[in-house]
């Protein structure tokens, strides 16, 4: 059996750079390295055929632990739920109204990026609250 090296999240989207710009925000993520011959990513995009320039962008952690997240442009626009979402742990160890207010915090600070909120889910006998919310172009994530 193959040994997985990396891992890498792909969006599909209407605008690759915009999408990236917002989960950068939200992650603490950062661009890739400029490709070598380029002084920039743009002058990297103003290299590629007309039709494909913006197409892509993508975003990556600093400290390489966490995948680096793809964004594709595509003709389609987004119609149902995500069957894939990301979980935005900021909630981890906490219970209870600290735990909610932690997530709200969070919220409010994602929401000045884009992201819309969409709805809390309270604690349970199993589960404890979390909150769903929705990008720039309305993938939806959870803040958990």
């Amino acid at each position: 059996m193959s040994e997985v090296k990396q891992i890498q999240m792909t969006f599909d989207c209407a605008d690759p750079r915009a999408v990236a710009q917002f989960w950068k925000g939200a992650l603490g993520y950062a661009d890739p390295p400029v490709p070598p011959g380029f002084d920039s990513w743009d002058a990297f995009d103003a290299s590629l055929p007309e039709e494909r320039r913006g197409g892509v962008w993508a975003c990556q952690d600093p400290d390489g632990v966490g995948p680096r997240l793809f964004f594709q442009r595509v003709p389609e626009g987004k119609t149902v739920k995500n069957r894939l979402h990301l979980d935005v742990r900021v909630g981890v160890g906490l219970t209870g109204d600290e735990r909610v207010a932690a997530l709200e915090t969070e919220a409010s600070r994602l929401v000045s990026l884009g992201a819309r909120r969409l709805h809390l889910v309270p604690a349970d006998e199993v589960d404890e609250s979390f909150l769903v919310m929705q990008d720039i172009e309305g993938n939806e994530f959870c803040l958990d």
